[in-house]
C-alpha cells in the first residue's frame, strides 16, 4: 500500500510539473543542436596503408620467415619514425603547412594489428583534403626517408587516402550530443520539479492532513464566493449613488 501511495505521488508530482520537465528537456536538446550544428569545429579522418616487407620474392622458404619476423620487429621502430620531426618536418615543407612537426604529430595515429606487417596511417584534420593530403605525403614521405634512414626498402603503399564527394565528420557526433543533452535535461528537470515539491511544505489534500496531523476529518469547508459578493457590494453602491 506505502509503494502505491509513492508511486501516485511520483506520478502527481510529474503531472502537475510536465512543463518544467518538457522545458528543460527541450532547451537542453536545442542548446546541443546549436553547439554541434554551428560551434564545434567539424573533425574528419583519412587513413593511408603501407605494408612493410622484403621486395626480393626470390627467396627460401625459411630465409621469407626469417625475413618476415624481422619486418615485425622493425614495426615498433618505424612507427616510432613516422611521426619523429625528421619525417613531420619534410610533410610541413612539402605541403607548406603553417605548423609545427610536434603539433602535427597530435593530429596523427599509427596503428598495426598484432603480426600484421600492416601500418595504418590514420590522420584527422578540420578539412577532409587536407586530411587525405596530410595522410598520403606522409605515406610518401616515409617510403622514400626511410632507405636512407635504414638503409632498407621494404616500404610499399597498400593503399592511399581517397577523397569522397561528401565526407563526414568523425566528431562531434551530433546525434549523440543531442540525445545525451536532451536526457541530462529530462533528469535535471524531474529532480527539480521533485525538489519544488519536497520544499512545498503546504497541505495538497484531506489525506496529507489525517497523515500528518495524526487526526481525522470531521469536516470540510468550500469555497466562499467572495467575487459575487464583492460584485454585489459594488453593483448595490452605484443604485445608491444614482
Amino acid at each position: 500500500m506505502e509503494t502505491t501511495i509513492n508511486l501516485q505521488d511520483l506520478l502527481t508530482t510529474i503531472r502537475k510539473r510536465w512543463f518544467l520537465i518538457l522545458s528543460f528537456t527541450v532547451f537542453a536538446g536545442v542548446t546541443a543542436t546549436i553547439i554541434s550544428y554551428y560551434v564545434l569545429t567539424p573533425i574528419y579522418q583519412s587513413e593511408t596503408q603501407i605494408l612493410i616487407n622484403q621486395k626480393s620474392t626470390n627467396i627460401e622458404q625459411y630465409q621469407w620467415v626469417q625475413n618476415n619476423e624481422a619486418d615485425l620487429r622493425l614495426i615498433n621502430t618505424y612507427n616510432i619514425i613516422i611521426t619523429s620531426p625528421i619525417i613531420l618536418s619534410k610533410v610541413i615543407e612539402k605541403l607548406d603547412l603553417d605548423q609545427t612537426p610536434n603539433s602535427l604529430a597530435e593530429q596523427i595515429t599509427v596503428t598495426s594489428a598484432n603480426n600484421s606487417q600492416v601500418v595504418n596511417l590514420v590522420v584527422i584534420d578540420n578539412e577532409a583534403s587536407m586530411a587525405v593530403k596530410i595522410s598520403n605525403t606522409l605515406a610518401e614521405v616515409f617510403q622514400n626517408e626511410i632507405p636512407l634512414l635504414m638503409n632498407v626498402d621494404n616500404i610499399k603503399i597498400l593503399s592511399e587516402a581517397k577523397l569522397v564527394d561528401n565526407p563526414t565528420p568523425i566528431k562531434p557526433n551530433k546525434l549523440l550530443n543531442i540525445t545525451i543533452a536532451a536526457v541530462i535535461g529530462l533528469m535535471l528537470g524531474t529532480i527539480l520539479a521533485f525538489l519544488l515539491d519536497f520544499l512545498d511544505t503546504r497541505f495538497k489534500s484531506e489525506q496529507e492532513v489525517e497523515e500528518i496531523l495524526g487526526l481525522p476529518i470531521i469536516g470540510l469547508v468550500g469555497a466562499i464566493g467572495l467575487e459575487k459578493e464583492t460584485k454585489k457590494s459594488k453593483k448595490s453602491d452605484r443604485v445608491r449613488g444614482s
